[in-house]
């Protein structure tokens, strides 16, 4: 059970965002092979103080690296390229204050009018 352990630390790096943590954390296959797992762990408050974390995980294994990382890169392109990088949420706090903007809102004029009866 010992070695097991060990091998389960090969290697790890902690992101913590906010109420989330992200794991990132190598282990072995028992061939001796190596694999990722991503774990994201979010912590939830009650009303009486106490607390729990919800943890989801992921498994990636080497010959899915870089097809995944392709499609993590164009989803995050894409993310950042229509939305920018505000953090939206953050409108819904209490102190929120919009910035003023000088870019043209975008006319809906440009928009077909579809019909159900033409789909």
């Amino acid at each position: 059970m010992a070695e097991r352990v060990e091998q389960e630390e090969i290697f790890s790096q902690v992101l913590r965002a906010g109420r989330r943590t992200y794991f990132f954390d190598v282990r072995a296959t028992k061939a001796d092979d190596y694999y990722l797992t991503v774990t994201e762990s979010k912590k939830f408050t009650h009303d009486d103080g106490s607390f729990h974390y919800q943890k989801h995980k992921i498994y990636l294994y080497k010959e899915d690296f870089t097809d995944f990382k392709e499609m993590l890169g164009k989803a995050t392109d894409y993310i950042l390229t229509e939305k920018g990088s505000e953090v939206i949420s953050e409108r819904h706090q209490k102190d929120f204050k919009k910035e003023e903007t000088t870019e043209e809102t975008k006319s809906t004029e440009s928009f077909t009018d579809v019909s159900f009866d033409d789909i």
